[in-house]
């Protein structure tokens, strides 16, 4: 099985939630670079049919979720203009019967005005962000059962289903910003029972560097551009990710961080 037959398959499954067997099963050579490859011929097919890359998710920063899914590093995808959403007033109400196995993941979005330099200087990282949200990012999986390899994942554009993007604060409104991007806690309800909990430091010891991960793995991948200004990146789940449901309601509360929570109906 070739890299254009993989491809070829998620382009003509774009938009539709059919279950696939893994790459890595029907091809056990399959690896990251290939994935990559996969997921390049994907992306141009979306930017043909006019959709337009917005930013970026960073994938399995949260270490706890290493050995779940078989991966030992980050990984990424594209966020368009079509799967990002700002609602208004903190709440969002989504469908989700396009996509696959549905699973909520709270993090940290970032807003660049600048183009990330290569460092793991956090203050200098948020140097180039104007400003942070609190989101959520849906993500799905065509692999039934959420069972997959790393190159897998790739390929299928690092799972990125939807991103919602709460209320966009200035970094200059967060006193000591980078530490409590390190510090902060997050709890994660659904109706009014607390399903998960996390903090700043389950993504790679921070979202910034997170972040720094990504801009490191972009410089091998040259086919792909760099982050610059006008991204927004959203860097990871605090917590686990868990299923989701059509009638249900998620919610979070943010402690040590000058960011709201966020709501979101699914429908």
């Amino acid at each position: 099985m070739t890299v254009e037959t993989f491809a070829q398959e998620l382009i003509d499954g774009l938009g539709g939630a059919a279950p696939l067997a893994t790459f890595t099963s029907r091809n056990p050579l399959f690896d990251l670079g290939q994935a990559y490859a996969v997921a390049q011929r994907v992306h141009a097919a979306r930017v043909a049919r006019g959709e337009r890359p917005v930013g970026r998710k960073i994938g399995f920063t949260n270490r706890a979720m290493w050995d779940e899914y078989g991966v030992r590093e980050p990984i990424w995808g594209c966020v368009y203009d079509t799967t990002l959403f700002r609602p208004r007033g903190g709440h969002a109400s989504l469908a989700i019967g396009h996509l696959a196995e549905p699973r909520i993941e709270p993090e940290i979005v970032l807003h660049f005005k600048a183009p990330p330099p290569a460092t793991r200087d956090e203050a200098a990282i948020l140097d180039c962000i104007d400003w942070i949200a609190h989101g959520f990012e849906i993500v799905h999986s065509r692999f039934p059962g959420w069972k997959f390899q790393g190159a897998d994942t790739v390929a299928a554009g690092g799972l990125h289903g939807v991103l919602i993007v709460g209320e966009q604060v200035p970094v200059a409104a967060i006193p000591d910003c980078a530490a409590k991007l390190r510090s902060f806690r997050i709890a994660l309800r659904r109706g009014d029972k607390i399903e998960a909990e996390g903090t700043g430091a389950n993504v790679l010891d921070s979202p910034l560097l997170a972040l720094a991960s990504l801009v490191e793995l972009l410089a091998g991948l040259p086919q792909f551009p760099p982050v610059t200004a006008g991204e927004v990146v959203t860097t990871g789940t605090l917590t686990a990710a868990l299923l989701v449901k059509p009638g249900e309601t998620w919610s979070t509360k943010l402690t040590g961080l000058e960011l709201p929570g966020l709501t979101v109906t699914f429908r």
